[in-house]
């Protein structure tokens, strides 16, 4: 009797573990990219950072804009200096800087440092390997330069998952002005042979999106060039989803095809030291990654300009340069770039 007793607990019991475990309903898909332009550093923006103890500071250059770093998920920068911990720090021609800029980076939330550029080789294979420690060592991740193939190898396709967003990231440069480039070094080149080669690495089952960040372009040119439409169609025949331009010094404008893909031809100036017009200043862009109901990845991007004011070269965002107080000169040419950029994105390609 007691046996029959437990039957039908043991039955229940049993039942209950023959279930099958209820349905989970993963969220949807989602990442927010932010990427900016050049980040230069001219021979007066080390002055202005250089403190009293011989230390750098840079913190009043970001204040403004950090938020939307740290508020993206994924956070890229065009690094278009060398690094160092020590030594002589040089700007134009040849840009050496300290590595307080990176530190900088980290602290305003940059997550990736694109270093395929002209001027990665302006201290040759030592500001290779010494760009690559400064940043490794603030976990920054970086592209497109390498220490050597072994380095290539493992870090040329960047993987990279935020918001269940599978990226896979690539970055080329046009050129090192005119540098060999050392023996050892590589250096991702504009060449349509080795690009095609590594998209076809990527594993397109273990991606939802491909990013391409490309240095090409003229300078001071406020339009794509042929070889920059040219080099966007080759690259969306090839699989990219979104490629975000550098280089020309300027705003060029953005696009956005039938099928989503994204080409922002020309990021202009994140921070510098020129000053003639339209140089004065760049974007932000806001890239959103969402999945829609269908399963399906949209994409949606909204640029954001940013005007530098000197002379601590502070970075002003049109919450911050629309009500700040500026000398009269400061504000004249902060209402002719905000004016010129919205002209030319209103306009477009």
């Amino acid at each position: 009797m007691f046996a029959a007793a437990l039957l039908p607990l043991c039955f229940v019991s049993h039942y209950d573990l023959c279930q099958e475990p209820p349905q989970v309903e993963l969220p949807p898909k989602r990442l927010r990219m932010v990427v900016a332009g050049d980040l230069m550093q001219h021979t007066p923006q080390l002055t202005a950072a250089r403190q009293a103890d011989g230390s750098y500071d840079y913190t009043e250059s970001f204040r403004y804009v950090a938020n939307y770093f740290r508020d993206a998920d994924l956070a890229v920068v065009n690094l278009e200096t060398t690094l160092s911990r020590g030594g002589e720090y040089t700007g134009y021609p040849c840009f050496c800087s300290p590595s307080e800029v990176a530190v900088a980076m980290r602290d305003m939330g940059v997550d990736v440092a694109l270093l395929a550029n002209n001027h990665c080789l302006d201290r040759g294979a030592v500001g290779v390997r010494r760009t690559a420690d400064v940043l490794d060592s603030l976990a920054i991740e970086r592209m497109g330069v390498f220490r050597d193939s072994a380095d290539f190898r493992q870090n040329n396709i960047k993987y990279i998952k935020r918001g269940g967003v599978r990226l896979a990231m690539l970055n080329y440069t046009y050129g090192t002005n005119g540098i060999p480039v050392p023996k050892g070094v590589v250096v991702n080149l504009l060449d349509t042979v080795a690009m095609g080669r590594d998209l076809q690495m990527i594993e397109r089952d273990k991606v939802d999106c491909v990013v391409a960040f490309l240095h090409w372009g003229n300078e001071y040119e406020r339009q794509p060039n042929r070889s920059q439409r040219r080099m966007a169609e080759f690259l969306k025949r090839n699989g990219v989803d979104i490629i975000v331009g550098s280089h020309p010094h300027v705003v060029q404008p953005y696009e956005q095809d039938e099928a989503g893909r994204i080409v922002v031809y020309s990021l202009g100036n994140f921070v510098s030291n020129q000053r003639k017009r339209y140089t004065d200043g760049g974007l932000m862009a806001v890239i959103d990654i969402e999945e829609d109901t269908s399963g399906k990845l949209k994409y949606y991007i909204r640029c954001i300009p940013v005007w530098v004011h000197r002379p601590r070269y502070t970075l002003l965002p049109p919450e911050v340069g629309d009500t700040i107080r500026l000398d009269a000169a400061s504000r004249e040419a902060y209402n002719v770039f905000r004016s010129d950029t919205r002209l030319l994105l209103d306009k477009g390609v």
